[in-house]
């Protein structure tokens, strides 16, 4: 999976679901990420915001991790115990970060 590598940003809004998984990496990122880490059940772990590059972060029992755009996890109301549905989210690698149109999955 490419992930967002190579893009340049992300746009308000946007994100990039990856299930499953409990860490990720920024290594040759170009841009600073929240990183959202939910558990199985769709509560919110930690947030690890504005992570730069060549930086890896973790979540002990996170299911999911879902990368968003520098500071977007405050503005959208995100935090620790939040419960998120993630019933209708796409497969994993799907979506504009993937390289595919929203709903393409």
């Amino acid at each position: 999976m490419r992930g967002l590598l190579g893009r340049t940003g992300l746009e308000p809004g946007e994100g990039l679901l990856i299930r499953p998984a409990g860490s990720v990496h920024t290594f040759f990122m170009r841009f600073p990420i929240d990183v959202v880490f939910v558990s199985r059940a769709g509560e919110v772990l930690k947030i690890a915001p504005n992570v730069p590059a060549w930086r890896t972060a973790a979540a002990r029992g996170a299911k999911v991790v879902i990368e968003l755009a520098a500071g977007e996890a405050d503005r959208s109301g995100i935090s620790v115990g939040t419960r998120l549905d993630l019933s209708g989210s796409a497969a994993s690698g799907s979506g504009p970060a993937a390289g595919h149109p929203p709903g393409s999955g």
